[in-house]
């Protein structure tokens, strides 16, 4: 996607961030993978042998070169888990790709990068609770069923009633918003709910999908948050991740508002506050 290229160049640009911020992921091991996704399904896409009707639900043409990015973009999430054990906050500019199960892919999702990651850290023992903090507009319906019996790994879903996918799964909790919720709605209800959640669960590492598709210009959101609000929903997540002096880790998620400036500048947001609080 466009916004994969423009937006570090965005972030150069403005001073943001400078060129020593920046890493480029290699390929993931395999072993991370399959500690979270069937050893079926990673052998039918590594040997591009999935049906054509799972094949289609995932919604691109299958390459070897798509399966690379996917491998490499849940390395970048595997990184950015130990960068942030360091830093406090680590991002990954793709990612995100919360609609992959255990055993299928879908709506452009193959590997589940922070689910890969939140399994990583417990294999490894560098975290023991972990919270999934999921604020794109469809819900992470992948993600809750990965960790549906998981007690380590806690899955909060607050999206879009409305949205894709239409037939959701079970999150450990899951606020739908109704269409057209505000930016006052909308940062009320999260301001009552993280802040409880993070004492109630005392996770020693968040994970957190900044999708932009909440903005009321998304054409897929249903929602009517503005640029303002989606900037105040990361400042209220990176500031409670600092105070609980909490490692954060942040997948980019969706944004597919009509004008591409539009969904580089409420990324770019993302990466301001988290340079502002970091």
């Amino acid at each position: 996607m466009l916004k994969y290229d423009l937006l570090p160049q965005q972030l150069l640009y403005e001073g943001t961030a400078i060129q020593s911020d920046f890493f480029e992921p290699g390929m993931c091991d395999l072993q991370h993978v399959l500690a979270v996704h069937t050893t079926g399904y990673v052998n039918d896409l590594l040997h591009l042998n999935l049906e054509p009707r799972a094949a289609r639900k995932i919604g691109f043409p299958l390459s070897a070169q798509l399966i690379e990015r996917e491998l490499r973009i849940a390395q970048g999430t595997i990184t950015g888990c130990i960068k942030a054990l360091e830093t406090g906050v680590a991002f990954n500019i793709a990612g995100g790709t919360h609609h992959a199960f255990t055993n299928r892919g879908e709506a452009f999702c193959m590997l589940n990068d922070q689910a890969i990651g939140a399994q990583f850290l417990i294999d490894q023992q560098l975290a023991s609770k972990i919270l999934i903090v999921d604020l794109d507009v469809h819900q992470g319906n992948g993600t809750a069923e990965i960790f549906s019996n998981n007690k380590q790994v806690f899955t909060f879903s607050m999206h879009g009633q409305g949205n894709y996918p239409f037939k959701k799964e079970v999150s450990d909790l899951d606020i739908a918003l109704p269409d057209f919720t505000t930016d006052e709605q909308y940062l009320l209800i999260l301001n009552e709910t993280l802040p409880a959640l993070i004492e109630q669960q005392k996770p020693d590492f968040i994970f957190f999908l900044a999708g932009v598709d909440i903005l009321e210009t998304d054409k897929l959101g249903k929602l009517s948050c503005t640029m303002e609000g989606c900037k105040k929903r990361d400042e209220l997540v990176f500031k409670l991740c600092k105070k609980n002096r909490i490692p954060l880790q942040v997948s980019m998620g969706g944004g597919y508002s009509p004008a591409i400036k539009t969904i580089i500048e409420a990324h770019a947001n993302t990466f301001r506050v988290a340079s502002d609080i970091f």
